[in-house]
């Protein structure tokens, strides 16, 4: 089965490198557990619901990034991306420490509008090894499809 999804939700993805241009390596391919979702043109680091409604990207940054060992340590970052995303082309910014086995990690919660289009993005900064990998999770402002909270709750407390 072949999923399309639309081109601005395509271009919004792809532009949701927020901490700067980045250069990507390759990364593990992620394991999306739902039913009925298909990696997007058989890359297994995106991937999008049957409907085309929710996206999930995984990336693998070049950027050194610290591996937090206390919740105080990831409050400290989350309250410095939170500043730094204030300042960008993104809206309504939320940031907090998550719980991580062995570790925490930052899930950043943003709207962000692209060709008249707003869309709701999670995001989550995870140290791998010492360096910045994220995953992301998009959908229109308000979808009310069933992925979106099963996206967000995936990113919330499972995504690793």
């Amino acid at each position: 089965m072949r999923v399309t999804i639309s081109p601005v939700a395509r271009h919004v993805f792809l532009r949701l490198g927020l901490l700067g241009a980045l250069l990507a390596f390759p990364a593990r391919a992620l394991i999306v557990p739902f039913t009925g979702w298909t990696p997007v043109d058989g890359n297994a680091n995106v991937w999008t619901d049957s409907a085309g409604a929710c996206l999930l990207r995984e990336e693998r940054h070049g950027q050194a990034f610290p591996t937090f060992d206390t919740q105080d340590k990831a409050l400290a970052f989350a309250k410095r991306l939170q500043a730094s995303l204030g300042k960008s082309a993104v809206r309504e910014v939320v940031t907090q420490p998550v719980g991580r086995a062995g570790g925490w990690a930052v899930l950043a919660a943003y709207t962000y509008e692209d060709g008249g289009v707003a869309y709701r993005i999670s995001q989550l900064y995870l140290s791998d090894s010492g360096i910045l990998r994220t995953v992301t999770g998009s959908s229109a402002q308000h979808e009310a499809s069933e992925c979106v909270n099963a996206m967000r709750e995936f990113l919330r407390y499972l995504a690793n």
